[in-house]
């Protein structure tokens, strides 16, 4: 049910035919309704569910979290990345769209994802709402999944420690 739910909402904000960035839309689309678990979204809406919270006061931050991830996999297939062709049995967006788009689609995808939790979160007070976007940005960002593929890029080739793979794996994934 949760899957559906974010499913639902991501549908919602990925249906911009009739704009001048019609390829970036079409693009942005692609890539989020490409299928997945959503199990970080998954996981929001079961902790809401836990902390007795009406799960749908989630579905801006459910969203965003579906659109960082989906924007670090379109930067991950690029060919600077790992050089992917296909993910989830589909050409990756760069293949489709071009590796320019591919590019920006993800970069869309991240700052879009801040959008929506800054403009489509209802009930949720000031306060919260901002320490919401300040965690968010620091588990996507240098201090996490950024800063964790970072990691993974100088350690390519290379035997690491269990530390490092313990970053790696903490940072990027989780």
């Amino acid at each position: 049910k949760y899957q559906e739910q974010v499913n639902n909402e991501l549908e919602k904000y990925s249906r911009k035919k009739d704009v001048p960035e019609k390829v970036l839309n079409n693009s942005m689309e692609y890539s989020l309704m490409a299928g997945g678990k959503r199990l970080r979204p998954i996981l929001h809406y079961m902790t809401l569910e836990l902390l007795g919270v009406e799960i749908s006061k989630g579905d801006a931050v459910a969203s965003a979290i579906e659109m960082i991830h989906t924007y670090s996999l379109v930067h991950d297939d690029l060919p600077a990345l790992d050089n992917d062709d296909y993910r989830r049995g589909k050409l990756t967006t760069h293949k489709v769209y071009g590796e320019a788009n591919g590019i920006l689609v993800g970069d869309a995808l991240l700052t879009y994802a801040f959008y929506i939790v800054a403009s489509k979160s209802k009930g949720i007070e000031a306060d919260k709402l901002v320490k919401i976007i300040e965690l968010v940005s620091k588990y996507a960002g240098v201090q996490g999944m950024i800063g964790g593929q970072v990691v993974d890029i100088e350690s390519e080739g290379k035997i690491v420690d269990l530390p490092t793979l313990q970053y790696i794996h903490t940072h990027k994934t989780g």
